[in-house]
């Protein structure tokens, strides 16, 4: 879709990215045009913000007080946004060697909630949150000027 001016817009929660035929996948879509947001919280191969290949790939790592195992996969997909959910990290051996379960939210009204509300929430955390830069190193990200939101804070307030 990027290719061709549409809308693109990818974003991925999960523990772990290190399967080199998805990272490929990732690469090649930044280097399409798509806008590309991960939340991985532990271990990442994948570099972002590398000119010529990743330039549209932003890596964050939340790490609060409880350790979170959601996995959640967002494609903008043209205005007609398709988010999956399940068990898989993007990991060599959870894709080619165990049984793991992925599967679409297909209610609309689900499907906007974990993105706009979910999502958008871990996206916007600055008190807990570390982006990987395009040398394999962390920076923490702070408020700066905006208000403190600590994404796991929210969901425990509701």
């Amino acid at each position: 879709h990027a290719a061709a001016g549409r809308p693109a817009h990818i974003i991925m929660k999960m523990n772990a990215l290190v399967d080199p035929a998805m990272i490929d996948v990732l690469y090649a879509a930044s280097i399409a045009g798509v806008k590309i947001d991960l939340l991985v919280r532990g271990m990442c191969a994948l570099r972002p913000g590398v000119p010529g290949m990743s330039e549209n790939i932003t890596v964050r790592s939340v790490v609060g007080r409880f350790l979170e195992h959601s996995r959640i996969f967002y494609f903008a997909n043209q205005g007609e946004p398709q988010v999956y959910v399940g068990s898989a990290d993007l990991m060599e051996r959870n894709l080619d060697r165990r049984i793991e379960a992925v599967f679409p939210i297909e209610e609309p009204a689900l499907a906007s909630f974990v993105r706009n509300d979910l999502l958008e929430v871990y996206l916007r955390d600055n008190t807990r949150t570390r982006m990987l830069l395009p040398d394999g190193t962390y920076t923490r990200v702070t408020p700066g000027e905006d208000t403190p939101l600590d994404s796991q804070d929210v969901f425990m307030r509701g």
